[in-house]
C-alpha cells in the first residue's frame, strides 16, 4: 500500500506509487484529503493536496481513484458557488457549517434533483459528437443544451421525454453494434481543452457598457484581455463591472486567491443585481468559483482551469461565455510555492521556468469557434484576467508574460486612482489589438464616424499629454489660445467621458449609441469652439458657457431618453458659440 513519507505544506510525498499516473486524483491520509499527482519518480510521487495538511503524519495511507482532476458538466452548474476543485460551497455549508471540514466529499451536481428533459431528436436520427439531443430549462433565462459527448457517434435507438436526474439515461445511440447510453451529465478533465471544429476570427465586440473599454480599447468575443494594476487601482471593481454588464450569455467569475471580503461582496451583490436583458437576477446566468486567500494554496492553481472548462462547456452549446479571473498573479504565486517545494530550478523572481508556457496554455483556451456537431453552432469563450503586480511594477514576470499572450491591455494607473479618476485606465499606456478588426462592426452597426471620432479624441488626449510639461513649467496662461482650448476639451473628455461611476444607477452602464453621441457632442463643442476663437471669444468665455455644465451632466441622462436631450445640447452648443 502507498504511504506518506514526507509532508511539506500542501506538498506530500508518498512511496509505493508504482502503477499510478500523472495528474491522477488521490485520497491522502486517514482523513482522505483530495490530492493530485504532479511528479512521479520511480515508485515515489509528489502529491499536490487541495486541502489543509495540518495534522497529517508520515505512514498514513494514500489511495488512488484512477481518475484525473475533472469537473462534472450538466444542469445545475448555473447559480452554483464552487471552490477551486468544484466542490459546491453552499451544499458543504449545510453539512459542515461555516467552515469546510477536511476530507468532505459532496457531488458538484445534485444527483436527486429532477430536470424536465425536452428531446430535440427522434429515433433513427444519425448523430455525431457535439450534436444537441435535447434541452433543459436550467434557470429562468438559460436553456441548457444536452450534447453528444466528444468521441461518440451513432444512430438514435431510444430517446426519452420527461423528468430525470443527471445520471439517468435519456438517449441511447448505437454505432457498429456498440451502444452508448447518454445521460444529461458529462465529466471532463480540467487541464485538457474541450474540442471544437474550427477556430474563427474574433471580429464581434464583447460590449461592456464601459466607455473606456468599448470606445477606445475594445475586446472581441473569444478574445483575451489583461487588467494589471497595483493595490487600490480598481482591478476588482473593473472585473465586477465587466461581469455585470458584458453581453455574454454566461459569466464564470473566478476569485483566485483574492481577499474574502471581495468575494463576499460578489456573493452579496450578484443575486441582487438585475440583468438588463431579462430583468431577473444576474445569478440566473452566472457561476462563481471562490478560492480566497485563506483557502489552501494548491487549489488556486486548479481554480482557473475549473472555471475555463465550465466556460468551454457552455461555449460548446453555442453561447458566448466570459471568464473573469481575479487574479492570475495569485495563481502564479501558488505555482511558485509548489515549484519551490518540489525543489525545481527557479526562474525570474523565483517563479517556475514554465510560468510563460502555463499562462499561454490558459489564455490559448479562449476563442470564437465553430462548435462540434452538424448544425454549425458558433460559440465563444473570452478571458479577462486581472494581474496584481507588486507595487504596480508592470515589468515583473507575471505581467510581462501575460501581455505577450493577451490581445488587450487595460493598464490601471495609481496616479489616476489617487485623483479619484475611475476606471483608472491609462489611455496612453493601454492598447487593443482588436481595434482594427472591430472597426467595420462599429462603423456599420453604430455610426460610420465611430473610428474617426476615436482617432480624433486620442489625438486631443495625446496633445494634452505633450502640453502638460509646459503647463507645469510656465502655467496654462502662457499657452496660445488654441492650445488652452485643447486643455479644456481634454479635461472635458477625461471628466465627462472617460470617468464612469460604477455605483450610479444610470452611469454604471452606457450603451454604444450613447457612447458615440457623447463623444460626438464633445468633439462638436471642440470644433465650434475653435472657430469661435477666430472671432471675438476667448478660452475663458468658452469655458464659462452654460452648455459646458450640460455636457458635464450628460452621462447621467437616462439611457432611454438621451437622444432627445442630446439634440437639445447640440442646439445649445450651436447657439452659445454663435452658430459657428
Amino acid at each position: 500500500m502507498a504511504k506518506i513519507v514526507r509532508i511539506t505544506g500542501p506538498l506530500v510525498e508518498a512511496d509505493g506509487m508504482r502503477g499510478y499516473q500523472m495528474h491522477e486524483v488521490l485520497r491522502v491520509g486517514d482523513e482522505k484529503l483530495i490530492g493530485e499527482i504532479i511528479k512521479l519518480e520511480k515508485d515515489r510521487a509528489s502529491i499536490q493536496v487541495y486541502e489543509e495538511t495540518g495534522g497529517v503524519k508520515p505512514g498514513e495511507p494514500v489511495e488512488g481513484t484512477g481518475k484525473t482532476l475533472s469537473v462534472e458538466l450538466g444542469p445545475g452548474i448555473i447559480k452554483s458557488i464552487y471552490d477551486g476543485i468544484q466542490r459546491p460551497l453552499n451544499l458543504i455549508e449545510e453539512i459542515s457549517g461555516n467552515y469546510i471540514s477536511r476530507g468532505i466529499s459532496v457531488a458538484p451536481i445534485d444527483r436527486t434533483k429532477k430536470w424536465a428533459f425536452k428531446p430535440l431528436v427522434k429515433e433513427g436520427d444519425k448523430l455525431v459528437e457535439g450534436d444537441i439531443i435535447g434541452e433543459v430549462k436550467e434557470t429562468r433565462v438559460m436553456a441548457h443544451k444536452i450534447m453528444v459527448p466528444p468521441g461518440v457517434n451513432g444512430k438514435v435507438t431510444n430517446i426519452e421525454d420527461g423528468k430525470f436526474n443527471v445520471e439517468n439515461t435519456v438517449c441511447i445511440l448505437k454505432d457498429d453494434n456498440k451502444e452508448h447510453k447518454l445521460s444529461m451529465m458529462q465529466v471532463w478533465p480540467v487541464r485538457r481543452p474541450r474540442p471544437f471544429t474550427e477556430k474563427l476570427d474574433c471580429d464581434v465586440p464583447l460590449i461592456s457598457g464601459q466607455r473606456i473599454f468599448d470606445t477606445f480599447f475594445p475586446l472581441a468575443k473569444g478574445g483575451t484581455a489583461a487588467i494589471p494594476g497595483g493595490f487600490g487601482t480598481g482591478k476588482t471593481v473593473s472585473q465586477h463591472q465587466l461581469a455585470k454588464w458584458v453581453d455574454a450569455e454566461i459569466i464564470v467569475y473566478v476569485g483566485c486567491g483574492e481577499r474574502g471580503n471581495e468575494m463576499t461582496e460578489v456573493l452579496e451583490e450578484f443575486p441582487e443585481l438585475e440583468d438588463p436583458k431579462h430583468d431577473l437576477p444576474l445569478m440566473e446566468r452566472t457561476v462563481l468559483i471562490a478560492n480566497t486567500s485563506n483557502m489552501p494554496v494548491a487549489a488556486r492553481e486548479a481554480s482557473v482551469y475549473t472555471g475555463m472548462t465550465l466556460g468551454e462547456y457552455y461555449r460548446d452549446m453555442g453561447y458566448n461565455a466570459a471568464l473573469m479571473a481575479d487574479s492570475t498573479s495569485r495563481w502564479a504565486e501558488a505555482m511558485r510555492e509548489i515549484s519551490g517545494r518540489l525543489e525545481e530550478m527557479p526562474g525570474e523572481e523565483g517563479y517556475p521556468a514554465y510560468l510563460a508556457s502555463r499562462l499561454a496554455e490558459f489564455y490559448e483556451r479562449s476563442g470564437r469557434v465553430k462548435c462540434l456537431g452538424s448544425d454549425n453552432r458558433i460559440g465563444s469563450a473570452s478571458i479577462i484576467g486581472a494581474v496584481s503586480p507588486p507595487g504596480g511594477d508592470f515589468s515583473e514576470p507575471v505581467t510581462q508574460n501575460t501581455l505577450r499572450v493577451t490581445q488587450v491591455f487595460w493598464a490601471l494607473d495609481a496616479k489616476l486612482a489617487d485623483r479619484r479618476h475611475f476606471p483608472a485606465i491609462n489611455w496612453l499606456s493601454s492598447y487593443s489589438l482588436y481595434s482594427d478588426i472591430l472597426a467595420d462592426y462599429f462603423n456599420t452597426e453604430v455610426n460610420e464616424r465611430w473610428m474617426r471620432n476615436k482617432i480624433k479624441t486620442m489625438t486631443i488626449l495625446q496633445k494634452e499629454s505633450e502640453l502638460e510639461e509646459i503647463v507645469q513649467l510656465v502655467g496654462p496662461d502662457a499657452l496660445p489660445e488654441r492650445e488652452r482650448l485643447v486643455l479644456d476639451v481634454a479635461r472635458m473628455l477625461r471628466e465627462d467621458f472617460l470617468q464612469q461611476n460604477a455605483f450610479h444607477e444610470v452611469d454604471t452602464f452606457c450603451p454604444l449609441d450613447k457612447q458615440f453621441r457623447m463623444l460626438e457632442i464633445i468633439l462638436r463643442f471642440h470644433d465650434k469652439a475653435l472657430v469661435a476663437l477666430e472671432g471675438d471669444m476667448t478660452p475663458e468665455d468658452i469655458s464659462n458657457l452654460d452648455v459646458v455644465d450640460d455636457i458635464a451632466k450628460m452621462k447621467y441622462i437616462p439611457n432611454e431618453t438621451f437622444k432627445k436631450e442630446f439634440k437639445r445640447i447640440e442646439k445649445a452648443i450651436d447657439e452659445s458659440l454663435g452658430g459657428a
